[in-house]
């Protein structure tokens, strides 16, 4: 857990919410475990992971932050699902007391510039410069928040490295001070406002993510068809969807070994995170073209 280091003066309690906004990739998932010191959103090296948004809560002494991470904001896809993932980054920004706007050092493009004209007026924002770490030439970087400055007419800018946990208290502290004063809305120990259920689903397509790479396209999902929980033991009966048949066989591979992978790293994560034992059973559907049906999304629980 992130505790504030040198918190100010003000020790009031504040609480409130925080959007982390960004173009695909940035690291939004990466800072949001990284402030609630676990894994509360999935990540992988395949562009476009996050697709729902998710709230990862940070509690400290004199403050509760509630993080709200957003898919990154498509500006290339146009079917169903990235128009529903467009959807949440504009609704995420609606209702929120600060927004958390993360770049990548030493880049800046027309992907950043789409999510910029997304910010709502009046909403304080705090320019996040993540992978500072990766920055070969370090003296790159006043340079470049003086462009970004120049260009955006932004004034609060936080380096961090969200991997390594660089800068991150820093960006706690400057975060606490833009809320309002207020009562915490979740209990102390809370981390996230989504269910096991919705948990289970994104940790499975996590290991798919990971394991597939590059093989299978964009078009997979899961569909929890089954969580109950007797005791400690919770049984999750969960349906892997895919677009096309032949994608089908990519996912359970032979004899069934990758599905077996997928499932047993899959358990394994999410047996540490409900802090009790897992049976999980797997299997694969195929639903042609369920990434631009408007009622197969909202099916699969995108908004």
């Amino acid at each position: 857990m992130t505790e504030l280091d040198n918190t100010p003066q003000d020790v009031s309690f504040r609480t409130g919410y925080v959007a982390i906004v960004g173009r695909p990739n940035v690291g939004k998932s990466t800072l949001l475990n990284r402030l609630v010191g676990q894994k509360v959103s999935i990540v992988s090296r395949k562009a476009q992971t996050t697709r729902h948004r998710i709230a990862g809560i940070l509690t400290t002494d004199t403050a509760q932050l509630v993080f709200v991470d957003t898919p990154g904001f498509q500006t290339t896809h146009r079917n169903a699902l990235n128009r529903a993932m467009n959807r949440n980054v504009v609704n995420a920004l609606s209702d929120v007391d600060a927004v958390a706007l993360m770049l990548e050092a030493g880049r800046f493009g027309e992907e950043d510039r789409a999510v910029i004209r997304l910010l709502p007026d009046g909403v304080p924002v705090v320019v996040v410069i993540n992978k500072v770490d990766r920055l070969n030439d370090k003296s790159r970087l006043l340079p470049f928040i003086a462009q970004l400055q120049a260009e955006t007419g932004l004034s609060e800018f936080v380096p961090i490295s969200a991997e390594k946990g660089q800068g991150v208290d820093a960006l706690v502290t400057l975060l606490r001070q833009l809320l309002p004063e207020g009562a915490p809305i979740y209990a102390p120990d809370d981390i996230t406002d989504r269910s096991e259920r919705f948990l289970a689903a994104e940790f499975l397509r996590e290991k798919i993510f990971r394991q597939l790479g590059e093989e299978l396209p964009y078009g997979v999902a899961v569909e929890i068809e089954k969580f109950e929980q007797k005791g400690a033991l919770r049984h999750i009966h969960a349906a892997i969807i895919v677009d096309k048949d032949n994608h089908k066989g990519i996912v359970i591979g032979e004899k069934g070994a990758r599905l077996k992978r997928i499932g047993a790293d899959a358990r394994r994560d999410l047996e540490s995170l409900f802090g009790g034992k897992v049976f999980l059973e797997l299997w694969v559907k195929v639903k042609s073209g369920w990434a631009d049906d408007e009622r197969a999304i909202k099916s699969l629980g995108y908004e």
